[in-house]
């Protein structure tokens, strides 16, 4: 059985983004930390954008910079908490200090990995500006990482 991205929103100000995937903690976290790795699964085909640039110094206190095109849309942040394998936080600062803070948490599960995001907008107006594009786009975002996480399985099994 495939698995299933599902997004709740939990409160007035936060979103919840869950799904297993098949392969370990470290392998999903390194999808996560790598930029060579990142920028194959993070933008939705369906929107026809490119991850144009994507620089990522993941350590408490490191920055991150995702620059697309065609439009020059940039996400900008401070990563607050790195735990190898395990959690990662930063905080979405393009559109000034209101932007979310972003947690995302692997927990390994019979060499399986749950993966929660969750996101905490600073007002019910911020999340409700974001709408549900941005959770259609983590579905799709999701399929993605899924998708090229099937490839590193097998890349891994024939090392």
């Amino acid at each position: 059985m495939k698995n299933r991205t599902t997004v709740e929103r939990k409160s007035e100000r936060e979103l919840v983004v869950t799904r297993t995937f098949d392969p370990p903690a470290r392998i999903v976290f390194e999808a996560w930390t790598k930029p060579e790795l990142f920028k194959q699964w993070w933008v939705p085909k369906s929107m026809g954008m490119l991850l144009r640039s994507c620089e990522m110094d993941v350590r408490v206190g490191g920055k991150y910079r995702l620059e697309f095109e065609p439009d020059a849309m940039v996400f900008f942040g401070t990563y607050l908490e790195v735990t190898a394998h395990s959690r990662l936080v930063w905080t979405n600062e393009e559109d000034g200090e209101g932007g979310p803070v972003t947690t995302v948490t692997f927990e390994e599960k019979g060499g399986k990995t749950l993966l929660v995001l969750h996101e905490l907008y600073p007002s019910k107006e911020v999340l409700d500006a974001a709408g549900t594009g941005a959770a259609d786009a983590m579905v799709e975002t999701f399929e993605q990482l899924d998708e090229l996480l099937i490839t590193l399985g097998a890349r891994v099994g024939r090392s």
